[in-house]
């Protein structure tokens, strides 16, 4: 770790702790909520939707967290231990449902699947059957908000947990073998085991993604934390209970955020032949096509079916691509994410380089509040946001109009301030450990070197780091420009009047049930979401063979 010149110190630790209060406005003002001496308000969310919030919540948590950790770690250990023809193409396709956001899938399988839809519509036509002669099952129901969000979140669990089956040491899995213990079993007992740091990892980010789901849970009228929060702060006008909901919600990310933390610990690295490099197994062409078939199913529900859907609407009945309202969708859409990710990027650049030059544990500590926010649900950000933003908004136009006479109006929340604010805030992780990666291979010896010779630290930053960091930050800024691009909750609460966005257009449509119209936006976001996908592909296939 370098060492910065004393001189050199001060301004980086004063700028990485305002990021640190700036990124933990929202987190204090829904605490304060539970600092306040409102027990009656504790007391009707009690007798009435509280405990219903949190047993939705948590039984769709475990429902997805099975899910995701069953379908992630077998297609993991799918692609890693055996080979089957088409191996290396589905290692990369089984990635491809993480670019479609949750509420698509369940908008569009609900569309498919219910008793005017196209699935029921022709088994009604097939067997001469009407509505009340046979059963089928619902759509929109806790179990089918689980599958939806379990089609498009597993990924998560794959990812982390491919990687740790292809670090392992091979020695301990040919001495199972050897003793005579089957592939299942020796998976069971040494692979699972090994890889359960990395599945545990994965599990949390799927968890989280699953607390701050607004769409499905909104769509399939499912009362949980995010649907509660937006119907107290919108429909009933009640803040003071939207802020006690977030602050439960936010009690649930911390204990998320360290099982996340405590499964990086258990994580260790491999020395010698790996497993992914001693071999796959052999299998005969009936168990290679029931292998094949197992990892082609979750990406043949999770993406083909619904792109294919999407694009038979969009070219039938989708908006047209040239009108007005469109592309004016399409730019603030495109607008709020560049404006979002370049902020983000450059932020991370500050943050990462004051971590580079600086190993005081009090600066570790701050640093991880100011990247704190990946882990916030949107819901959780936009009502910790608009409370205090509000209070300054109306003190800054009392304030222009008692002096200069002049009516400022809402500076902050009437505008994309606001939601550009809530948004840097939450993806500002995603752009940190991207850049943090790409500094961690610079060697400390080009620092020294450039020191030596006079360079300052911008001067440094700007001639040495940017340029080897090119990739790095141009990764992030992809990322966090799909992340928002896809982002709903945060976006509905703290939009202004009459701005729209390609999210929150579908969202619209879908609600009153014009989903081919929503067709060509829902599909635009899908397809934009495909780029971190090949990104993250061209880093990490190699590693396969």
């Amino acid at each position: 770790m370098l060492s910065a010149k004393p001189s050199s110190i001060p301004y980086r630790i004063i700028g990485v702790i305002l990021i640190s209060l700036m990124a933990c406005v929202p987190i204090f003002a829904v605490l304060s909520a539970l600092l306040t001496n409102d027990f009656e308000s504790w007391a009707r969310l009690w007798q009435t939707t509280l405990p219903k919030y949190i047993m939705n919540t948590i039984c769709l948590m475990v429902l997805v967290g099975s899910m995701t950790a069953f379908v992630g770690t077998l297609t993991a250990w799918c692609v890693t231990a055996f080979d089957f023809p088409f191996r290396r193409t589905m290692s990369w396709l089984l990635i491809l449902p993480l670019s479609a956001p949750a509420y698509i899938i369940a908008y569009l399988y609900t569309d498919m699947f219910e008793f005017y839809g196209p699935v029921q519509t022709a088994l009604r036509g097939i067997m001469g059957w009407q509505g009340g002669d046979y059963w089928f099952p619902a759509v929109r129901t806790l179990f089918g908000a689980s599958l939806m969000l379990s089609l498009v979140l597993y990924p998560y669990v794959y990812l982390l947990a491919r990687a740790a089956f292809l670090y392992q040491s091979s020695g301990q899995w040919h001495a199972a073998r050897s003793l005579g213990l089957s592939p299942t079993r020796a998976f069971i007992r040494v692979a699972l085991p090994a890889a359960r740091p990395a599945i545990a990892g994965g599990l949390a980010l799927v968890l989280m993604e699953t607390l701050a789901d607004f769409g499905v849970a909104d769509y399939f009228a499912i009362p949980t934390f995010s649907t509660g929060i937006f119907r107290n702060w919108l429909a009933l006008g009640d803040k003071s209970a939207a802020l006690k909901l977030a602050a439960m919600m936010l009690l649930m990310v911390f204990l998320l955020v360290m099982l996340e933390s405590f499964s990086r610990r258990g994580s260790a690295v491999t020395h010698g032949k790996t497993t992914g490099q001693s071999g796959r197994i052999q299998l005969s062409r009936k168990r290679s096509f029931t292998v094949l078939l197992t990892c082609f199913m979750p990406v043949l529900f999770g993406f083909v079916i619904p792109v294919i859907t999407l694009c038979i609407y969009a070219f039938s009945n989708g908006d047209s691509h040239s009108s007005a309202d469109f592309i004016g969708y399409m730019f603030n859409s495109l607008s709020t994410a560049s404006i979002v990710a370049v902020i983000a990027v450059t932020l991370a650049v500050f943050l990462a380089y004051a971590r580079r030059t600086n190993s005081n544990p009090a600066l570790r500590v701050t640093l991880r509040l100011a990247t704190l926010g990946y882990a916030l649900p949107g819901a959780l950000l936009a009502v910790g946001l608009l409370a205090p933003l509000g209070v300054f908004d109306q003190g800054l136009s009392r304030f222009a109009r008692d002096t200069f006479g002049w009516n400022s109006g809402l500076i902050l929340t009437g505008t994309t301030i606001a939601l550009v604010y809530a948004l840097t805030i939450r993806f500002l992780t995603v752009s940190f450990n991207s850049v943090t990666g790409g500094f961690d291979k610079i060697p400390p010896a080009m620092d020294s070197a450039a020191r030596s010779l006079g360079a300052k630290p911008m001067r440094l930053v700007r001639r040495i780091h940017v340029p080897l960091l090119r990739s790095s930050v141009i990764g992030a800024a992809i990322l966090v420009f799909i992340d928002v691009m896809r982002e709903l909750p945060a976006t509905l609460i703290l939009r202004p009047f009459n701005f729209e966005t390609l999210a929150t257009r579908v969202y619209w449509l879908a609600n009153d049930e014009r989903l081919s119209e929503a067709s060509t936006a829902a599909l635009l976001i899908i397809l934009i979401g495909i780029i971190p996908i090949l990104f993250l592909n061209k880093q990490s296939l190699g590693d396969l063979d």
